[in-house]
Parts: structure tokens; sequence; C-alpha cells
């Protein structure tokens, strides 16, 4: 599995499979925290559909953490004041990049919270497709 849908699963996972992931690490390895979570601002970019070109359209708040293990450097970036989880992901990011043998046994976990993330969206999808007003059926 990719680093970027690791990092989405355990974002929108709330952060509660980030700190159980986090806390087998921190039992059982050295975790030597190079930057403690601190606050950002970063730039977000957005593709201008007409030129299908790149432009920025402001600036988003984030709070990133490193972390070291085994000397090998993780990075958790997350939006938002979010102390735990950016530290969180700097240890599971570290983990993989360490390639240690914990992380073999998180992809099941991480693909099975992806299915539900994706059952609850669809959920809340079709509900608000419910209430969603054809215009081309109403009488004028």
């Amino acid at each position: 599995m990719k680093r970027r849908r690791r990092t989405e699963i355990l974002i929108q996972e709330n952060g509660h499979l980030a700190q159980k992931l986090a806390e087998t690490i921190i039992d059982a390895y050295e975790c030597k925290e190079i930057l403690a979570p601190q606050y950002g601002l970063t730039m977000i970019k957005m593709r201008e559909s007409a030129k299908n070109s790149l432009f920025y359209i402001g600036e988003v708040l984030i709070t990133e953490a490193k972390v070291e293990i085994n000397n090998c450097i993780g990075i958790g970036i997350v939006v938002g004041i979010e102390d735990e989880l950016a530290k969180h992901l700097a240890i599971i990011d570290a983990a993989y990049k360490a390639e240690l043998p914990e992380t073999t046994m998180w992809q099941t976990q991480l693909i099975e919270v992806e299915k539900q993330i994706t059952k609850e969206r669809a959920k809340k999808q079709a509900e608000l497709f419910k209430t969603k007003v054809s215009f081309e059926t109403m009488e004028v």
C-alpha cells in the first residue's frame, strides 16, 4: 500500500487506528522525536479547469511532526491543530521506512478500515440524494 493511501485512511478514520498502530511501535522500539508537533501554514494548489493551469487558492493551517526509528525518519502532516495525530502518523511513516516486521500485519487492518470508510461515505451520499430536488420535473 502506498504512503498517500495509507495516510488518507488513517486521517479519515479519526485517528483511533493511527494511535493503536503507533503505540505498538512505541512499546517495542526507541522513537526519537526530531521535531515536536508544531504548527505552520502551507499553500493549497488548485487546477483551473478552463486553461488547465495551477494556481494557489490560499493557505491552510497544518500540524507537522518528525520522528526517527532505526535511523529512518518519518513525517506526519495533518490539516488543523492535531498534535497527537501528526506524531502518530510520523511514527507509522518511520516504521514503514524502517521496514519493521509489525508493518506487514497492518495491511489487512488498513484495508478493512478503508472498506468501512467507503461504506459510510456511500451511506451519507445516499441520504443526501434523497433530498435532491429535480428541477426538470417541477411545475412552474
